[in-house]
């Protein structure tokens, strides 16, 4: 019996009884609900079993007896109390057998019970911690999304029944791990950075970590790394992972953060450091003047001012998410908000009809993306000199500005080092609405040797391209622009 229970824990156990009853054992608790059983062999009604079972630990719990035996017309089932200092509440062991029931079956019962009731309880012990963890994961997750989403001030309260506390202003890591290493690289990155880093594991990608950091130039306390050299810390720490760091942004802007880290992690795959910061450029959102930003309220309004026709349907907040998340993540975003994608694509509909845009048209997601980051940017002072007048749905207006027209540029200037070729992939990439097939056929080339194109622009724009979140819609943006100026 101690040898099983080593060796198997409590399944092991309960699997041995079933076998030397020809029948069935289980663990209940003393209402009659099954928490865990075997059966003896494959044609044991199992069911019936557990309802036997059930009936006699609620009889059990009805007498407040010490033991119990029930009989039935073919079957016999016999209780005994796993933990008899638990004031008749804690869980019982159940063996159902045909009858006659075989010798000594309950003097065996009564050697297990020690060694069932030490393996019972340490596996409890594993669950409950198990649990604990994946609430306070999700509760991470929580604190995540409502910073990618602006909620600044929930996100802070529920941060606060977690540790450490959120800094601000902050560097985002993305870390990507190997296979199976996500908790051991999560475990050295705390280490790393003595506890004062923000860990929550991505929701969209399986290998991703997220790390939400201090953002200190120097070596924190004690000789831990602050946000600046948490990056180069861990990928020297961690043989197999690369590693992407943002900027320093202030903690409302932790979404514009990540997408930077993001982008520097498209970067790090190719050094042989493995890590990377995220280049300065400037937000366009933060260059559009007055006439952006009017254009943005215009654009969006339609879905900012929804109210859904009923109590369930989603209202404009959590369509706003929800657009916002796909245009991050793409399909991903089924996992990112925990919806059906058969829900995201009804929500993609109605923010589409509400706004008279297709949200299949990379030109028309590159609007509303620019228009959702106008809104989350700080609001300009003023007019800028030289703001068109811009209406609704007059992007071409917005695009003309001075400001907007200086952002293209520098967005763009990279590309000279491609040649012509670097600049016809991007083009004809964004015309075939960031699909690789069509794109491929119009290049004349095959879908693999498109891909590498696109890679090795990666590594020249220091941007994503092929994986969410993407480039392709301020690349489309500056492309409009620079034929605006033409």
């Amino acid at each position: 019996m101690y040898r099983l229970a080593r060796t198997g824990g409590s399944p092991e156990l309960l699997r041995g009884l079933a076998r030397r009853a020809k029948g069935w054992a289980g663990i209940l608790d003393r209402e009659g609900t099954l928490l865990q059983a075997v059966a003896g062999n494959a044609r044991w009604p199992a069911h019936e079993a557990a309802g036997l079972a059930a009936a006699a630990a609620r009889e059990l719990t009805a007498r407040g007896a010490g033991s119990y035996s029930l009989d039935a017309a073919e079957y016999a089932a016999l209780l005994l109390p796993l933990d008899r200092t638990t004031d008749d509440q804690g869980p019982v062991l159940a063996v159902v057998a045909p009858r006659p029931m075989p010798d000594g079956l309950s003097t065996l019962m009564a050697d297990a019970m020690m060694p069932l009731s030490l393996a019972w309880a340490s596996e409890s012990v594993e669950r409950r911690r198990r649990r604990v963890d994946l609430a306070e994961s999700r509760g991470r997750e929580a604190v995540l999304h409502l910073l990618m989403t602006g909620q600044l001030s929930i996100a802070r309260q529920v941060a606060g029944a977690l540790r450490p506390k959120l800094p601000d202003p902050v560097r985002v890591c993305v870390v990507e791990c190997s296979g199976g290493q996500r908790d051991e690289v999560a475990r050295i990155c705390a280490d790393a950075s003595g506890g004062r880093t923000w860990i929550v594991r991505c929701p969209v990608y399986a290998r991703h970590l997220i790390l939400i950091t201090p953002a200190d130039d120097d070596v924190g306390t004690k000789g831990h790394s602050g946000g600046h050299t948490l990056g180069p810390a861990v990928a020297a720490l961690v043989d197999d992972c690369v590693v992407g760091v943002s900027e320093q942004v202030r903690l409302p802007d932790t979404a514009t953060a990540y997408q930077q880290a993001f982008h520097a992690l498209a970067v790090a795959r190719g050094l042989p450091g493995r890590h990377a910061g995220f280049g300065a450029t400037p937000e366009p959102a933060l260059v559009v003047g007055a006439a952006g930003v009017r254009w943005a309220d215009e654009l969006l309004a339609p879905l900012l001012s929804h109210r859904p026709r009923r109590s369930r349907d989603p209202g404009s907040q959590e369509l706003s998410a929800t657009v916002a998340s796909w245009l991050a993540f793409s399909s991903h975003a089924t996992r990112h908000l925990k919806i059906h994608r058969n829900t995201l694509a009804a929500r993609l509909k109605l923010v589409g009809e509400l706004l008279g845009l297709d949200l299949n048209r990379v030109s028309d997601q590159a609007a509303v993306d620019l228009a959702l980051r106008i809104r989350a940017a700080p609001a300009p002072c003023g007019p800028s000199p030289g703001d068109p007048a811009a209406g609704p749905g007059d992007l071409e207006a917005v695009l003309r500005a001075p400001g907007v027209q200086d952002w293209a540029v520098q967005q763009l200037r990279l590309l000279d080092q491609a040649g012509p070729t670097g600049e016809e992939t991007l083009r004809t990439w964004l015309r075939c609405e960031a699909q690789l097939s069509p794109a491929a056929a119009e290049l004349g080339i095959s879908v693999p040797g498109a891909r590498k194109r696109l890679t090795r622009l990666e590594a020249l724009l220091s941007r994503s391209l092929l994986r969410t979140p993407s480039a392709r819609y301020d690349l489309w943006l500056a492309f409009r622009a620079v034929d605006l100026a033409a």
